[in-house]
């Protein structure tokens, strides 16, 4: 992975994966960006139950990218502009080849994103996931899925940020953004990966 582009990062995680973070990445129009999504409010599967997402969602890639999480069915739209700029700038950045991304719609504090993985199988083993975050800051975190003697690793996701999970990271690790109490205003968050 070419990382050179940036300041070196230190792992995250204390063991069994990789999460490294750059601050002021990349840049974006904000409003741009949000008005050319094609954004859905869907319902997922949690322990059984059908709720809406406490967020807004939407999922492009080349054709036949399709995936699958929490019960949900998604078919990629087409790439748009703004997208396949991003996604040209980060494979060049991390000798990384995406076909799809996920983009997710903070609308402020209570939008959120619980404890998971991506480890779905259409992910492969050791996925590299990058994840790009624009507008407001929010708080990441991160717990062994096995170890539970392992403290939580927690850091801010500033606008312009990378973070890039890779290695064993999604087989170890859960990650979630929590809700928060403090009045903030919208974040997009995009990560690119390989469908196989």
């Amino acid at each position: 992975m070419q990382t050179s582009f940036f300041q070196q990062s230190d792992n995250l995680l204390p063991c069994d994966g990789e999460v490294l973070l750059f601050s002021n990445s990349l840049s974006v129009n904000f409003d741009e960006l949000k008005e050319s999504i094609l954004w859905k409010h869907e319902e997922i599967k949690i322990y059984g139950r059908w709720v809406l997402q406490p967020r807004l969602t939407a999922w492009y890639g080349d054709e036949g990218t399709d995936y699958v999480y929490s019960g949900l069915k998604n078919t990629p739209n087409t790439w748009n502009e703004i997208l396949l700029g991003l996604k040209a700038k980060l494979e060049t950045i991390t000798g990384i080849s995406f076909n799809s991304v996920l983009l997710n719609y903070y609308r402020d504090g209570q939008d959120s994103m619980g404890w998971h993985q991506d480890n779905e199988k259409e992910l492969g083993n050791n996925a590299t996931i990058v994840s790009l975050s624009f507008g407001e800051s929010r708080e990441f975190q991160l717990r062994h899925r096995f170890d539970k003697q392992i403290p939580k690793v927690k850091c801010m996701l500033e606008n312009g940020s990378l973070l890039i999970m890779s290695g064993a990271t999604q087989q170890f690790w859960q990650h979630q953004i929590p809700k928060t109490k403090k009045q903030i205003g919208e974040r997009i968050n995009l990560t690119f990966r390989k469908i196989l």
